[in-house]
């Protein structure tokens, strides 16, 4: 059993901070209060001396393993960027090769206080490997494509992984998605909601991401937008959410409220392709519910939610013209609870005694967070990776003082160097 004490324990469903200690025992969370006297014995007794405990952060778009990408092609809109460079060079990808990058994203992940990715990409035996292996949270979402020809396969495929992974580990789990409208036929959307039916599962998949992709989403199905597509057939029947959703109508918005699915925010990789910003001041003021991701590090290019949260709130300031269009609580509740509750994880949402402990310790002692007039905003405006003090999934420590308790971490540099050189020669 571990006993955290001396700390300052934040609740994001509420906001509320308050001075005491939390015990974790095995994976679970059994005590959060005022510090009592007790003869348990601690297997360990970590002293905060008033740093900030909090939930992990929850990445709810991720494409972990395009790591092997970080900082390649830059400077190119989202279709020319991704038809032109980036599937060609994912033709590449192996098993090993998902497995190697995917175990750099935990590295970047830990240090940044995520302790869980929904994370769309090839290979999920890959992705499953690595998560055990580092002790990461992997929400494997099914990223689907393809024609009206190949809709029973890849539905199919995409079902047997479904259940492959449905209770392989408790560190990893599968949700049903596909990857958007333009690269998938009716026919595989229309199996997919079936899908959803039939397991009443939530559905996932990018939507409304470029301005291009909505107009071309409208002339392919008779003035609708993406949104509407899905709606019309069937994909949000059992909620779920879209990923960036930029480009959204008010009727769009209408529909996520409507159907209880997520807008999940990608500003950092909105602003880098130039994809635009969204509408998160209007989807927030209509009940729309929100996460945050960071999307691959192709397109970020760090996998830091501070960033996200800080971009989240400013850019709706600028493009609103109204300093308090997106508030501090929001962003950050977005990037905790908003993402394990969009992931289903209810077990994941708050410190709370009978949640699964995935929380951060976050150094309040670091200049960033001084003075302590309002922590809220120091952690949305102020924060970095460098605030984090200790990071803990599962009940695990995996990360504290700069130390990984998971991962060599010269080993896993050299040989995802090595890796990428391969991989670069072939290019």
């Amino acid at each position: 059993m571990i006993r955290f004490y001396n700390a300052n324990i934040l609740s994001v469903t509420d906001m509320d901070i308050n001075y005491g200690e939390v015990w974790v025992d095995g994976d679970k969370i059994v005590y959060v209060g005022e510090t009592k006297e007790t003869d348990t014995k601690f297997d360990t007794e970590i002293n905060l001396a008033g740093d900030l405990l909090m939930p992990s952060f929850k990445n709810a778009h991720a494409h972990s393993a395009m790591t092997f990408l970080r900082s390649y092609a830059d400077g190119m809109p989202l279709q020319d960027w991704l038809f032109t460079k980036i599937f060609p060079m994912e033709e590449k990808l192996t098993e090993d090769v998902v497995y190697q990058y995917t175990k750099l994203a935990a590295a970047e992940y830990f240090k940044n206080g995520i302790t869980t990715a929904f994370d769309m990409y090839f290979y999920p035996e890959g992705i499953a490997r690595a998560s055990v292996e580092t002790g990461l949270r992997s929400i494997i979402c099914g990223g689907t494509t393809g024609g009206a020809e190949d809709a029973e396969k890849t539905v199919e495929r995409l079902e047997n992984y479904f259940n492959t992974y449905k209770d392989y580990d408790p560190l990893v789990s599968y949700r049903l998605g596909f990857h958007s409208e333009y690269l998938c036929d009716n026919a595989v959307m229309q199996r997919v909601a079936w899908l959803s039916k039939k397991y009443s599962a939530p559905v996932y998949m990018h939507s409304s991401e470029t301005a291009r992709e909505v107009i071309e989403c409208k002339e392919r199905h008779g003035g609708m937008t993406p949104t509407q597509v899905f709606y019309d057939l069937g994909v949000f029947a059992n909620g779920g959410g879209g990923f960036h959703c930029v480009h959204m109508t008010d009727n769009d918005l209408e529909i996520m409220r409507l159907t209880g699915s997520y807008i999940i925010t990608n500003p950092c990789s909105n602003a880098k392709l130039s994809s635009g910003i969204a509408r998160l001041a209007a989807a927030n003021a209509a009940g729309v519910k929100l996460a945050i991701g960071t999307d691959g590090a192709s397109s970020n290019n760090a996998l830091d939610m501070f960033r996200e949260m800080y971009l989240m709130c400013v850019l709706q300031k600028l493009s609103t013209g109204d300093a308090a269009a997106m508030p501090v609580s929001v962003a950050l509740k977005a990037a905790t609870y908003g993402g394990a509750d969009c992931m289903k994880l209810p077990d994941l949402l708050d410190i709370k005694e009978g949640q699964t402990a995935d929380l951060i310790v976050i150094d309040m002692n670091k200049p960033s967070m001084q003075p302590i007039i309002d922590v809220i905003p120091n952690l949305v405006f102020s924060g970095s990776p460098d605030v984090v003090k200790l990071t803990m999934c599962n009940g695990k420590i995996v990360y504290r003082d700069g130390e990984y308790t998971t991962i060599d971490l010269a080993k896993l540099l050299f040989e995802s160097n090595e890796m990428a050189g391969k991989l670069y020669e072939k290019g």
